[in-house]
């Protein structure tokens, strides 16, 4: 996947809108605006810019209902979000860095990356499929393999899953959760599900009344759990 020779601003404005889509199912120059730490009318210009992209436009913007990536821009955004993984899980697995800490430094890296340091890395890293938190890394043709997860609030009581991505990624989430041992393939079995508030309350693998936590709704629906075979099996029945 060849790098587009699109700026780094413009490369960050797309990555953005490709996630704003993913998580909030659309993305406006508000929330851009939001994301990005600047005022609309800088989004404004950049959306016009690369709306009007000599080589080809690399959004689409509607007046009053937002901006979608166009084909090349998708690809753009694919490919930074592969960097942006790949050295992420490269610092987190080979370098040690806590997870908490690998995002800023990624972010830093993740348009200086050449096509051939890519591609060392993911060899290296024997062609990953997920990042440090779970979130999936593109192939080098820009393909993201599907995963059946639910949210961890979603799991009944007695269900047992895999954590298998964790979408709110702040810094001190991550090191609360990691304290909690709630970290990547960790098993997790729901106890009780408060009736009011959504509080969940989760056994940590295997372990005894200490591995015992409960977690508020808010934070509970960003770990995404892939269940065991069985849960999954009854399920879907």
């Amino acid at each position: 996947m060849p790098l587009s020779p699109a700026s780094v601003a413009e490369q960050e404005y797309l990555k953005q809108i490709y996630l704003l889509h993913e998580d909030e199912g659309r993305a406006t120059t508000q929330m851009l605006a939001d994301r990005l730490g600047v005022k609309p009318p800088s989004v404004t210009a950049m959306i016009k810019r690369l709306a009007e992209d000599e080589d080809g436009p690399l959004v689409r913007h509607m007046p009053y209902h937002g901006v979608d990536l166009t084909e090349r821009g998708v690809a753009v955004a694919l490919e930074m979000l592969r960097h942006h993984r790949l050295i992420e899980l490269f610092l987190s697995e080979l370098l040690g860095v806590p997870w908490d800490r690998v995002h800023e430094e990624a972010d830093r890296l993740e348009h200086v990356l050449s096509e051939d340091l890519e591609e060392r890395i993911a060899t290296k890293l024997g062609n990953p499929t997920v990042d440090p938190h779970g979130d999936p890394i593109p192939s080098r043709e820009g393909v993201i393999m599907p995963r059946e997860m639910v949210r961890l609030t979603e799991l009944p009581v007695g269900a047992t899953g895999v954590i298998s991505r964790i979408d709110q990624q702040e810094g001190p989430v991550l090191q609360y959760l990691a304290s909690l041992g709630l970290i990547l393939e960790e098993t997790v079995t729901v106890q009780s599900i408060a009736p009011f508030g959504g509080v969940v309350t989760v056994r940590v693998g295997m372990g005894g009344p200490d591995s015992v936590h409960a977690l508020g709704g808010d934070l509970a629906k960003h770990i995404l759990i892939a269940l065991a075979c069985d849960e999954a099996e009854g399920s879907r029945r």
